[in-house]
């Protein structure tokens, strides 16, 4: 993790001889440079062709005094410029501070923007400059980015300043923690694992209980134990739980699908559609990264973090397409396809969490590819009862640059999963309207309780990079630790 420090009189001599700083487009300077450094750097970017367009950076080398080199930043129109705007420039500047191996810089914040921007520019420079190296042995010699980070604020704004960069710092860290988790092999990264994360987490006002497969059989969890019964590992239900200190707000139940791998069982998946399934736990891990974070954040809320966890195997035992399982709630479910796992373990899951009487349910899950045909890699869909809850977790997205897109749950869709033999069945009769079909069926188990359902299966883990988004690297994205932090905040 980047190290942060905000002071208000920088000693050039002894501080970072990297500086950093932001421009707006067709505007004379620089902000927050003085007269002087001001003519200095103009001349110097006008030379690099340097414009202050949203997606610019820029390296000058002045050779004056105790400064190396100079970072100028692109914000675009300053009428346009908001948090994912900042966002992005801290990704640019991680990108081009590995670029040019520089480790330690001194940003010169401008006063006129506000602490959210620099909470949000902080975080666009913690996620620019992961990187997932476990597996890699030749780090030698590798650039390691920004290891160090100064800001210069002035003295008013000094607290608020310091302030950003902690709630930045534990933002990041929940994300980070889930990036991991997702991009760990898939024999590495087991349900056991998660649960041993887990106990970690608990302590303090955060409590765990842990379901065993023993435990799963007594409470009748039908959808996880039929998904893992092809599978060496032992499934588990982790039940997470803070309570704040004072009277709590409301309670909401945070739940994360957390298959470690969806071989897809034996309706099998073809070799290239499996090679990225070990992200098929992307919204348990966004869960656990959620909960890192709550004893630092202490929302005013009861929060119960519920992550049914299992392998999707082939297994000699597997279930089978035409097998009949019963969740927790006692709705019983035919499977067609058991590639069409995920419903089946958030059944008991979303079971499970009702009986908590919460408030509110948002959960998580790369469900559908469908959904990644809809909306792409950068978008979620969303799907639920309640348009209050909806709102209140789109403001938030919005704000952590986590877009989401709400799909209607067509009631006339129904239908399509209903079962002969059975009370539903875990697909539809084709190909239409997948994502929506996850939805209805999940539908099923949360009954009068608000409820948002939130399909990460595109941007939980990208494939390519977007060189406008610099602060998503490949791999797993951390997606939705960010916003749920947000949202429990402001809840």
């Amino acid at each position: 993790m980047i190290q942060f420090s905000a002071v208000t009189k920088s000693d050039r001599s002894k501080g970072p001889k990297v500086w950093v700083y932001l421009a707006y487009e067709k505007e004379s300077g620089f902000s927050n440079a003085p007269g002087k450094a001001n003519d200095v750097l103009r001349k110097a970017m006008e030379e690099e062709g340097f414009q202050g367009k949203e997606n610019q950076a820029a390296v000058s080398r002045p050779n004056q005094g105790a400064v190396d080199k100079i970072i100028a930043l692109g914000l675009g129109s300053k009428q346009d410029v908001n948090a994912e705007t900042l966002r992005r420039a801290g990704g640019r500047l991680a990108r081009k501070a590995r670029e040019i191996r520089v480790e330690e810089i001194a940003v010169e914040w401008p006063r006129p923007l506000k602490d959210e921007l620099l909470k949000a520019f902080a975080e666009g420079l913690i996620l620019g400059s992961y990187q997932f190296t476990r597996y890699k042995t030749q780090l030698k010699d590798a650039p390691k980015g920004v290891q160090k980070a100064v800001f210069q604020t002035p003295s008013d704004s000094l607290g608020a300043t310091k302030k950003a960069l902690e709630t930045a710092v534990s933002y990041c860290e929940g994300a980070i923690m889930a990036r991991d988790l997702i991009n760990g092999a898939p024999s590495d990264i087991t349900p056991k694992v998660l649960a041993n994360a887990a106990r970690k987490i608990a302590k303090g006002p955060v409590k765990l209980k842990l379901y065993t497969k023993k435990d799963l059989q007594r409470m009748g969890a039908g959808g996880i134990l039929g998904v893992n019964i092809g599978s060496a590992q032992e499934p588990f239900l982790i039940h997470l739980h803070y309570k704040p200190a004072g009277k709590p707000k409301k309670s909401v139940a945070i739940v994360g699908k957390g298959i470690t791998f969806d071989s897809g069982g034996l309706s099998l998946k073809p070799a290239g559609s499996m090679e990225t399934m070990k992200m098929d736990m992307s919204g348990a891990a966004a869960v656990l990264g959620v909960f890192s974070q709550l004893s630092k954040i202490r929302p005013n809320v009861e929060v119960h973090g519920i992550i049914p966890t299992t392998e999707n195997m082939p297994g000699g035992r597997a279930y089978k397409p035409g097998d009949v399982l019963r969740a927790i709630n006692g709705k019983t479910m035919e499977v067609l396809n058991t590639d069409a796992e995920g419903r089946l373990i958030l059944s008991d899951a979303l079971s499970y969490a009702v009986q908590q009487k919460v408030d509110q349910i948002v959960d998580m899950a790369t469900l559908t590819g469908a959904c990644i045909v809809a909306l792409g890699a950068l978008v979620t869909g969303a799907m639920g009862n309640d348009s209050k809850l909806l709102e209140q977790v789109k403001e938030a997205t919005e704000a952590e640059g986590e877009p989401i897109w709400e799909l209607p749950l067509v009631k006339e869709y129904r239908d399509d999963i209903k079962s002969k033999v059975a009370d539903i069945k875990n697909i539809g009769g084709g190909r239409e309207a997948g994502s929506i079909i996850g939805g209805l069926f999940l539908q099923e188990f949360v009954g009068d309780t608000a409820w948002l359902h939130l399909d990460i299966a595109g941007p939980a883990y990208l494939e390519r990079e977007f060189p406008a988004v610099p602060y998503l690297t490949y791999g797993g994205t951390g997606l939705m630790v960010r916003s749920l932090l947000t949202f429990l905040k402001k809840s």
